[in-house]
């Protein structure tokens, strides 16, 4: 335990967005129904995204990231074989490498009425994020988690950064998911949340406004799941690889662990500014793991990697719960050596030059 004997270890589940590409030319294509047939086949139900070159998996409530990994890794297989069926390929990378002007939307009646609504917003998307599931016991739990892991937020997509290059070129930014992501309503990191009455007022608000068209559009960066009895930190782009996937979803757990043993000991969280909040978002976005980032706590430039090691003393009691401080001990280590996904996909980037090359690179670690 984390030493409050009123912590549980909860149970931990991750959502996966990919994206399917041509195989001779890298660009995304439009087969998510005839990729999700080809997985239900095999025993397997994808969701379809919002546009049709995309598809996502889901893994049940696991209980040690051992389990994640083996059903992330079955999951990955599944789909890559699904896309061989139908002559496309799979990668994991928070945009496509290389992209046509617009993406289909998938053909059903809600997407539909998102592309209406929403215009060239939703057919730019194409973007593909990583979800973790942390369950709780109630909303109010999950609204009191969402304020004591706002000022975590930024170190958590400097980690997650996997999205640099976009229509063939370096875009600037380790994430560049994270920036387009950022133009839809309710996205980003959450307001404070003074009560649960507080956040379902609000989503009221974006519903009757016509700013979001349903609860499951509140973007925010975390929230209360609307379908779970879970809260959601959805702030990542989608890893290369299922180990790395593995990494994120057990800090983020004994992050959440953390948080509830702090609630227990009714200790409050961390007062942020919200503009301070946002340069660090966009600082993280752009610098990634290598770079600089925010401190939004102190208002002090800090090195990501400094950041990312005080977040792990941070929560090394909760780890230890888990028994898997080794594991984030050991990537930890080697994002200091090779940093992350990000880094990987624009040294390939500048080593071949062309988003095709970096492509083949993501497809390569699909099933790694």
């Amino acid at each position: 335990m984390t030493g409050n004997p009123a912590v549980q270890l909860p149970t931990v589940g991750v959502e996966e967005e990919f994206i399917l590409v041509d195989q001779l030319t890298g660009h995304p294509v439009g087969r998510n129904r005839d990729v999700a047939a080809a997985a239900a086949r095999r025993g397997v139900d994808l969701d379809l995204e919002l546009t049709s070159c995309q598809v996502e998996i889901a893994t049940s409530a696991c209980a040690s990231g051992h389990e994640v990994l083996a059903e992330l890794r079955r999951l990955r297989t599944v789909v890559a074989e699904a896309a061989d069926d139908v002559g496309v390929a799979v990668i994991a990378a928070g945009v496509p490498p290389t992209v046509p002007d617009h993406f289909p939307i998938t053909d059903t009646d809600r997407y539909r009425h998102i592309g209406q609504s929403f215009g060239m917003l939703a057919h730019e998307q194409g973007i593909s994020g990583c979800h973790i599931h942390v369950g709780v016991p109630d909303r109010d739990t999950a609204v009191a988690v969402s304020n004591h892991l706002r000022h975590r937020l930024p170190i958590l997509l400097a980690l997650c950064a996997n999205s640099p290059i976009y229509r063939g070129a370096d875009t600037g930014h380790a994430s560049w998911r994270s920036v387009l992501w950022s133009r839809w309503p309710a996205s980003g990191p959450p307001p404070y949340l003074r009560s649960r009455e507080h956040f379902e007022r609000l989503v009221s608000m974006f519903v009757a406004s016509g700013a979001i068209l349903d609860d499951h559009m509140v973007y925010w960066d975390i929230r209360p799941s609307d379908h779970l009895p879970t809260v959601e930190i959805r702030v990542g782009d989608v890893q290369s690889r299922a180990d790395e996937t593995v990494v994120v979803a057990t800090l983020v757990r004994a992050l959440v662990i953390t948080a509830l043993d702090d609630i227990a000991s009714g200790v409050a969280p961390p007062i942020v500014d919200s503009a301070v909040l946002a340069a660090a978002m966009w600082k993280a976005a752009h610098d990634g793991i290598d770079g600089d980032g925010i401190d939004v706590v102190t208002q002090q430039s800090v090195s990501a990697i400094t950041q990312m090691e005080s977040v792990v003393t941070d929560i090394r009691a909760a780890l230890d719960a888990l028994g898997e401080t080794e594991l984030v001990d050991a990537a930890l280590a080697r994002l200091r050596i090779a940093g992350n996904g990000a880094t990987r996909r624009r040294e390939w980037f500048l080593q071949k030059g062309t988003g095709r090359d970096v492509v083949e690179s993501a497809a390569r670690e699909f099933t790694d």
